[in-house]
């Protein structure tokens, strides 16, 4: 049995879907009972936990061969930092007490450095309290989603500008598809290999440049987009206008300098890099299309 915790969400829905079809044992953990029957009707079990509870999240994992994690983070929320360790904290002690054969974590290009990432700083905390767990590990760092670009390429789809927190504009940047790590996901459970810890890094086909960006969003709307740089003077409060949390938004702020100083990127010498299929305009096509 499959246990998908985040089973809602972009890559949950996407793993769910490739074990499915595989032929596998699914059971979906969600939050909300009223998303139950779409799940139902793909052949899954049903499990409804909420992450603060460690209780029912320990019942949802019972019995489970592999438990794929995922912790979200609410942009709201003011003390985004112990908010997500509290949730790190309630599951890992609902995995020690399943305690299934494999777990693998939804994890964060980064995620080995220790200080200085912003956000990043969580999957590191992920990552070291799941080391303390017996189950096999798989640590699957993702980079950046493409579908991440969905806001700022509506705004730049009505001004023809892309506001860019990376600089400079030239730089590449490692892209995915939330949907190719859930795919990405599905193939690593399936595989099951037997080591105790294996590291993977997903990320797109090729790597794109905030001007490559504008120039996709400009293709698909038939308009000359240009990418601007934002100075890092006024990207907290960009962030918060966006309503973002003071305090998630000072972590983005020291993650995109630490983006921009290089230190975001596949471990050097560590693990695997696996590729997802999706080209950064196939996965805006969608965004902009729901917006027109």
């Amino acid at each position: 049995m499959h246990v998908i915790l985040g089973a809602s969400g972009k890559i949950g829905r996407t793993t769910i879907a490739a074990l499915r079809k595989a032929g596998a044992p699914v059971r979906a953990v969600l939050r909300d009972p009223s998303q139950a029957p779409a799940f139902s009707e793909l052949g899954c079990e049903i499990a409804i936990a909420d992450l603060n509870d460690r209780q029912a999240l320990a019942a949802a994992m019972s019995g489970a061969h592999s438990v794929q994690v995922i912790c979200p983070v609410d942009i709201r929320a003011d003390h985004a930092h112990s908010r997500i360790q509290g949730l790190i904290d309630s599951l890992a002690e609902a995995l020690a007490s399943a305690n299934p054969q494999t777990i693998l974590a939804i994890s964060d290009y980064g995620a080995e450095q220790s200080s200085g990432t912003g956000v990043t700083l969580l999957f590191y905390a992920l990552e070291a309290r799941l080391r303390k767990l017996d189950s096999r590990l798989i640590f699957l760092r993702s980079a950046e989603h493409m579908e991440n670009w969905g806001r700022l390429a509506k705004v730049a789809a009505e001004s023809d500008r892309l506001p860019s927190f990376y600089h400079p504009l030239t730089k590449l940047l490692p892209t995915v598809s939330a949907f190719d790590v859930g795919a990405i996901a599905a193939e690593l459970l399936l595989e099951d290999k037997n080591t105790k810890l294996r590291i993977v890094h997903a990320e797109g086909p090729q790597r794109y440049t905030p001007n490559d960006v504008a120039a996709a969003i400009g293709f698909l709307t038939g308009r000359e987009v240009v990418a601007l740089p934002v100075p890092q003077t006024e990207w907290q409060a960009a962030l918060m206008r966006a309503g973002l949390s003071e305090g998630y938004a000072k972590l983005l702020v020291e993650l995109y300098v630490a983006h921009n100083a290089g230190r975001i990127d596949a471990e050097p010498g560590v693990g695997e890099i696996w590729r997802g299929k999706t080209e950064l305009i196939d996965a805006l096509r969608p965004l902009l299309a729901a917006s027109s």
